[in-house]
């Protein structure tokens, strides 16, 4: 019996426990139900009275050992994998800051969730389009200057393949696949050929909406904007419409806000006017509807667009519009309260 207590002594010496798998190993050999020690207690029975003494001591003995040997490898591979969480040695150096959402895509999606509250859906669409989406279906002459390579990126072999001006291409796509009412919003990327500056740019963003039923009319417009206007800069905000002209509304309009930085008094932002302009609109052209199998006689409707860049600029007093492409982490670290 002392020779059997002795073998498991030496076996659990020269165990070797690295991992945890090897601890629960050991543990089912020696400690477990059916493992070696639980074997002894069973033969114990069997020894006889005069030596139950000495052999029990040294069972209790091997007990201990065994057990004293598993715990301390269990805190040692705890301590371990504890160490190693803590520390990772693949991270750089300097610290890692947090990023941030860029100010267009945190204008843009309160732009959206603004009229997504009154009942608008977000449509979407290619940004290479056919000339028809983007200027014939919208009621652009073909002396009418945005049709101009001066104006337009036209695709090189592909004279009626370009990349869209204005989301509005979404807007008429909306009105082939659906019937009314439509009630939508399209925000996108759009290009335009215009030298880069710090009030313009060849590439911007612009979010339009289409709102087309029976019995809309020019004053609905006016309130939707109204609404947009306020929950975007202020319930103090007041706006006015001024005559315009664009070929696919009919009465069209250019909405002003009063200005955001000086309340409407004037300033060098305004030029000291009092306003800032920031959408175009109107009412939807009937030749428009009829062009899309939409019958003018029984439904009408507004559209409105606007640039993000704008609303951002207004939203955040930026001066400079080159500034949402440079990815200058000075610029926007500025927006890390906007997550």
């Amino acid at each position: 019996m002392l020779g059997k207590i002795n073998n498991i002594k030496h076996q659990a010496e020269g165990f070797q426990i690295t991992n945890l798998t090897e601890l629960e190993q050991f543990r089912l050999q020696f400690l477990s139900k059916k493992g070696l020690l639980s074997q002894l207690f069973e033969d114990f029975k069997t020894v006889a009275p005069e030596t139950k003494r000495s052999i029990g001591q040294n069972i209790n003995q091997l007990k201990e050992f065994l057990q004293q040997r598993y715990d301390e490898a269990k805190i040692l591979l705890e301590q371990s994998s504890e160490s190693e969480t803590k520390l990772d040695l693949t991270r750089t150096a300097t610290p890692i800051n947090w990023g941030s959402r860029h100010p267009i895509s945190i204008v843009r999606k309160e732009i959206n969730d603004i009229f997504a509250r009154l009942g608008y859906v977000i449509a979407d669409g290619p940004e290479m389009e056919d000339d028809w989406h983007v200027f014939s279906a919208l009621n652009f002459p073909e002396e009418h200057p945005a049709r101009d390579m001066q104006d337009t990126f036209f695709i090189q072999r592909r004279p009626d393949i370009l990349l869209r001006t204005h989301t509005s291409s979404v807007q008429v796509r909306t009105m082939e696949s659906q019937r009314p009412p439509i009630k939508v919003i399209c925000p996108g990327r759009v290009f335009r050929n215009e030298a880069i500056s710090a009030r313009a740019h060849c590439i911007f963003h612009q979010i339009e909406g289409l709102y087309i039923d029976t019995n809309v009319s020019f004053a609905d417009m006016k309130q939707t904007l109204l609404f947009f206007a306020r929950e975007m800069f202020g319930e103090k905000t007041q706006i006015r419409f001024r005559p315009s002209y664009f070929p696919f509304t009919e009465p069209s309009a250019e909405m002003d806000v009063s200005c955001t930085i000086c309340g409407g008094a004037g300033c060098n932002v305004c030029k000291h006017s009092g306003w800032l302009e920031i959408m175009g609109c109107g009412m939807v052209d009937p030749n428009v509807l009829e062009c899309l199998n939409i019958d003018p006689e029984v439904y009408s409707g507004f559209a409105f667009g606007m640039g993000i860049e704008r609303i951002a600029m207004l939203k955040y007093q930026i001066k400079d519009l080159r500034l949402y492409f440079e990815n200058d982490l000075r610029f926007l670290e500025q927006f890390k309260a906007q997550l």
